[in-house]
């Protein structure tokens, strides 16, 4: 009679060992999955972040040009070329010379 308990407690034991086993696996199986998905998904960001970096370097760059225009713009250098190339002034001791 003694011997017919113990295999029946083998018995739970391998099974439960079995179902510890599976479950195991089962959850290395998720985990794994869930850092693939994380891993691409961090690859993503970092390709979003790299083009955003170079769009922000862009338009940094743009603003850059557009201020130094506007401070071309506001010289007197500019103020002149545009005085005598559409206004047609000149200074009192210029002399212009015109093609028949």
């Amino acid at each position: 009679m003694s011997r017919r308990p113990r295999k029946k407690k083998k018995n739970r034991n391998s099974a439960g060992r079995i179902s510890f086993l599976c479950i195991g696996i089962f959850l290395v199986l998720v985990l794994s999955v869930q850092m693939v998905r994380l891993y691409q998904k961090n690859e993503a960001l970092v390709q979003t972040e790299q083009t955003k970096q170079n769009e922000l370097s862009e338009q940094e760059d743009k603003q850059k040009e557009l201020e130094e225009q506007e401070q071309y713009i506001q010289s007197d250098e500019y103020k002149e070329k545009v005085a005598k190339d559409k206004l047609g002034l000149v200074y009192d001791n210029e002399t212009i010379f015109r093609e028949k």
